[in-house]
């Protein structure tokens, strides 16, 4: 049988601070964590398999009302792996969205970067800051680059 862990040895595993469990607890996001007779939180292997979800969910952003739905349609057991399923297509899209279009604005930054390793990098930047400044006059808007 395995051990048990502590919230310490969970807050560290998963690098959380202790009040963030508590969070998650009082969320509903735990409800298959037990306490010992002291009224501690128990945590069993079992139980760091779903936090590790919860933490993967949270940090691509999952709600937590969607984060204690999957829980709950996990503590109900196989009839409700249909549910499960959907419920992580639905959120994995939302991540692969997110995923292309930091993927597209990871190349502007490229791009710039590019621009300033470039042996032109100066007039490069003066040219940029000569357009802008000429198109607001042109605008008859203050120069806001000079």
């Amino acid at each position: 049988m395995d051990n048990t862990y502590t919230i310490k040895d969970v807050a560290e595993r998963f690098n959380l601070p202790i009040s963030t469990i508590r969070y998650y607890d009082k969320q509903g996001l735990l409800p298959f964590v037990a306490k010992n007779q002291a009224g501690y939180r128990e945590f069993t292997t079992a139980d760091l398999h779903l936090i590790r979800t919860i933490v993967c969910l949270r940090n691509t952003e999952m709600p937590l009302r969607d984060i204690r739905q999957y829980i709950n349609y996990c503590m109900a057991g196989p009839k409700s792996i249909p549910l499960r399923k959907a419920l992580l297509q639905s959120h994995k899209s939302r991540v692969l969205k997110k995923q292309a279009k930091i993927m597209h604005d990871l190349q502007e930054i490229d791009y710039k970067l590019d621009r300033y390793n470039a042996p032109d990098a100066a007039a490069f930047v003066s040219a940029e800051l000569q357009f802008a400044s000429n198109e607001k006059r042109a605008h008859g808007l203050r120069d806001t680059f000079s």
